[in-house]
């Protein structure tokens, strides 16, 4: 049944170990089947427990859009699913070769979206909100997404808050390599267990970027 998780198998790993030294559309074809039944099945037997909690998930399409790129290999590497909370706020996942990255955060936000986060930022309400929740995961969780080198137009170069109001984009996450309860029902209370901690943080981002809006396939 769809909704059996019983963790994500080392072939699921491997698969993406072969694709990256092969991608493509002959290895696609000839491997499909080990895509179906080791990442995308177990991903979203995994994402249909967590919808009664977190909301439904986006699972993304494992084909890359090489149309501007300058890399034509067609198939991405990984096996992302996102759940939104906002506009452009929410959590995600990833299996990859390396083992599996779990976390959450605001990335592809509009112009509009952007300026409304660093006015929550510069506020002297919510920035120190924003400033607590980073702080009391900092020692625990990679802190990542596309910043400016410079301040933004209309900020102060000695604004308290300089470092997050350079964001445009800010995630956080953890990243396990080859975990041994990958490949075990655990998996799945990682993610829920990971998710629930980031929730302040999501909460925050939902509230000051855009309304919340649940991702749909």
């Amino acid at each position: 049944m769809l909704n059996e998780f019983t963790g994500f198998p080392v072939a699921a790993l491997d698969f993406y170990e072969d694709l990256e030294a092969d991608n493509s559309k002959q290895f696609w074809a000839s491997s499909k089947h080990i895509y179906d039944e080791a990442v995308k099945r177990p991903m979203l037997a995994m994402l249909g427990l967590l919808e009664e909690e977190f909301g439904p998930a986006k699972l993304f399409r494992p084909y890359r859009d090489v149309r501007f790129s300058r890399d034509k290999a067609p198939y991405k590497t990984h096996q992302g699913a996102y759940v939104g909370s906002g506009q452009s706020a929410g959590w995600y996942v990833q299996i990859d070769a390396a083992g599996i990255f779990i976390g959450a955060g605001f990335y592809g936000g509009s112009a509009t979206e952007i300026a409304a986060y660093r006015r929550a930022v510069d506020d002297a309400t919510t920035g120190p909100e924003l400033e607590t929740i980073i702080g009391s995961l900092r020692a625990d969780y990679e802190i990542g997404g596309e910043q400016l080198k410079t301040k933004p137009r209309g900020f102060a170069p000695d604004h308290p808050r300089i470092a997050l109001l350079r964001h445009k984009s800010i995630t956080v996450g953890q990243r396990h390599v080859s975990p041994a309860w990958l490949s075990t029902p655990e998996a799945l209370d990682r993610v829920r267990g990971t998710w629930r901690e980031l929730r302040p943080l999501v909460e925050w981002l939902t509230r000051n970027t855009g309304h919340a809006d649940h991702a749909r396939t």
